[in-house]
C-alpha cells in the first residue's frame, strides 16, 4: 500500500504512481495515445478522439476514403 494515497496500485494523480503507457501516438496532433483513450485506427495512421470530435463531418468521411456524394 501506498504511504501517500494508500492505495494499491497507486492511484493516477499520486506522485508514486507509474508513468502512463503509451500506445499510439495521434497522427494529427502528435500527443500520445494511452491506455484507455478512444481512437480511430485509419489507414493513413492513429487518431485521438479529441482531434476527430475537432473534424467536419467531410473530413471524417475523407479520413475513411470515402467521399460524400451529390445527388
Amino acid at each position: 500500500m501506498c504511504s501517500v494515497c494508500r492505495r494499491d496500485p497507486c492511484a493516477a494523480g499520486c506522485p508514486n504512481a507509474d508513468e502512463p503507457i503509451q500506445k499510439h501516438v495521434c497522427s494529427m496532433c502528435g500527443y500520445g495515445i494511452y491506455e484507455g483513450d478512444r481512437y480511430y485506427d485509419g489507414p493513413k495512421g492513429y487518431y485521438c478522439e479529441d482531434c476527430l470530435v475537432d473534424m467536419s463531418l467531410e473530413e471524417l468521411v475523407e479520413l475513411m476514403g470515402e467521399e460524400l456524394k451529390t445527388a
